[in-house]
């Protein structure tokens, strides 16, 4: 027999929607990882809803998992935690040295182009390898987000996973689309140096913190 919804389960629902909406809003407006790539993906004009889609998907995903329980056993596996943290460290310095390299010998014509010539399956692997070998997402919407949704009751639990894959949705669609419309100005040999320059440097220092600090849980 289905549950018969009240005024009391409408304003948990709505309660538990709003604070998986403006959780997971505050985690992923910081720049990172995911939203350098979203960002210069748009700017390039390069399969910037494949991006998109991806992004939003795997956060949701991430979030789905640890809000049904997932996110306890990762925090108790000081193993794993670890693995990602050396793992991950290396892949972001990686990644900042090939924006650094970009940003430094790259001539301005292929500073400018470099998007847009991307073909399909090496920009999937980027953002894919973007997003699961970077130990904060992990962070984010497994562990946090997990243990936060799962504070809530089945049907509330389920408004904060919808409201968190709809702040993941509304913010890289803003990102990537917003930065698409705006290439014609900012698509210019100067800005994608400073672009380049400024995720080197993100990268850079995640990869640092990671390396010299053990993740908090």
């Amino acid at each position: 027999m289905p549950a018969v919804l009240t005024p009391a389960t409408d304003a948990a629902f709505a309660a538990a929607g709003l604070q998986g909406l403006l959780t997971m809003g505050g985690l992923i407006v910081a720049i990172g990882a995911q939203n350098a790539l979203v960002l210069r993906q748009g700017l390039a004009r390069s399969h910037v809803g494949v991006v998109v889609a991806l992004c939003t998907l795997s956060d949701w995903l991430l979030t789905v998992v640890g809000v049904y329980g997932l996110g306890r056993l990762i925090a108790a596996s000081p193993l794993f935690l670890e693995i990602c943290r050396f793992g991950g460290a290396a892949f972001l310095a990686l990644y900042a040295l090939r924006a650094a390299r970009r940003a430094w010998s790259g001539p301005a014509a292929a500073l400018v182009g470099t998007g847009t010539v991307q073909r399909l399956g090496p920009t999937v692997a980027a953002t894919l390898a973007m997003t699961y070998l970077n130990p904060h997402v992990y962070l984010d919407t497994v562990v946090l987000m997990g243990t936060l949704g799962a504070q809530h009751a089945a049907t509330a639990r389920l408004a904060f996973v919808l409201g968190a894959g709809l702040a993941s949705l509304l913010w890289f669609s803003v990102l990537g689309f917003g930065s698409l419309a705006a290439a014609r100005w900012l698509r210019q040999p100067g800005v994608w140096r400073a672009i380049d320059l400024g995720i080197a440097g993100v990268m850079g220092w995640m990869a640092l913190q990671l390396a010299l600090r053990p993740l908090d849980i």
